[in-house]
């Protein structure tokens, strides 16, 4: 007989209001894997994009949304040398993350830092898999370079300022209120810029361009990025929240030998996931122990409340992360 637990499934495409609390079947651990007993799952764009119908969970993932989650572990399939069961994590998750247990790959998980609560550890894994990918080792970026990152007081901004920071990079962002810039500036960020108010184009070409350009804007904003980009410049996409079709100038990429790449983290193999949960676990998880680096936390909302979680990532009035309590 499976144990029935706990979820929040998504009953059709639509607006918050279609996430819904349900039972369903508690995973089982296979090879390689672990079981959580989720006490926080973080909420993320690609969850609510899943919820619309515009991110679809890849072949053998859970269809519930939730792509991090921290918590104890209750069972270890084989070939798992750690975490063992009792041990807290984190983790990163191929979805399911909104119910009461998750399975995900055992080298997904990384430890609680040091002085963290679990509230805070649920906050880590999505934002630092994309950040450290994309930033780093894709986006290669160097003590010293000047970076710009698009929605800065983002969970994906706030911890993409912090890295860059210890980094030792030249840290710009853009956001769209004045509380939004402080609270980045306050980071790290040497400038912030008020989108409403500058156009960030004339303000980083004043600088010397950008070195590399962190976007999850698209839209009219590629060009503008080209624009912004020093020579010899990167840009990575990493989302289109304005679209992903634009009319974009490539003798400008050419000439000025830019670089345009991009990533999404979901469809990854869990090898390419493992590697970077390693990358992580060595050169940045030092960072979060001794509390130079931390998630900047900006809700939490009861399991049922999801709808209301989901609400207020779409609102834009959020500073950093979002959190459900599961436990």
């Amino acid at each position: 007989m499976t144990t029935p637990m706990r979820a929040i499934e998504i009953t059709e495409h639509g607006g918050p209001e279609v996430l819904k609390t349900c039972e369903r079947p508690m995973p089982k651990a296979g090879p390689g894997q672990v079981v959580l007993k989720v006490a926080y799952a973080g909420v993320n764009r690609p969850d609510a994009l899943q919820r619309a119908g515009m991110y679809n969970p890849p072949a053998g993932a859970s269809d519930l949304p939730g792509l991090e989650a921290s918590g104890e572990v209750v069972a270890v399939g084989s070939g798992v040398d750690w975490p063992a069961v009792g041990d807290q994590v984190c983790a990163l998750l191929p979805g399911g993350g909104y119910a009461e247990y998750v399975a995900t790959p055992a080298a997904h998980c990384l430890p609680i830092p040091t002085g963290m609560d679990l509230k805070q550890a649920a906050c880590l894994p999505e934002t630092f898999f994309t950040v450290f990918s994309n930033v780093f080792q894709r986006g290669g970026l160097q003590a010293g370079e000047r970076f710009l990152v698009h929605g800065g007081s983002s969970g994906i901004g706030t911890t993409a300022i912090q890295l860059a920071a210890q980094f030792g990079a030249r840290v710009f962002v853009t956001a769209g209120s004045d509380e939004k810039c402080q609270a980045c500036l306050a980071l790290g960020a040497e400038k912030a810029i008020n989108y409403r108010d500058e156009d960030f184009v004339e303000v980083i070409r004043a600088e010397g361009g950008a070195n590399l350009i962190l976007d999850m804007v698209g839209g009219p904003y590629l060009p503008r990025n080209v624009k912004a980009l020093a020579d010899d410049g990167r840009l990575v996409q990493i989302a289109f929240l304005q679209g992903p079709k634009v009319e974009l100038n490539f003798a400008q990429v050419m000439m000025r030998r830019l670089t345009i790449t991009g990533s999404t983290l979901r469809p990854q193999s869990d090898l390419a996931k493992a590697r970077i949960a390693e990358a992580l676990r060595t050169q940045v998880w030092p960072l979060l122990d001794a509390s130079k680096v931390a998630p900047v936390m900006d809700s939490e909302f009861a399991f049922e409340d999801a709808s209301k979680a989901h609400a207020r990532m779409e609102s834009s009035g959020h500073i950093g992360k979002i959190v459900l309590k599961v436990a």
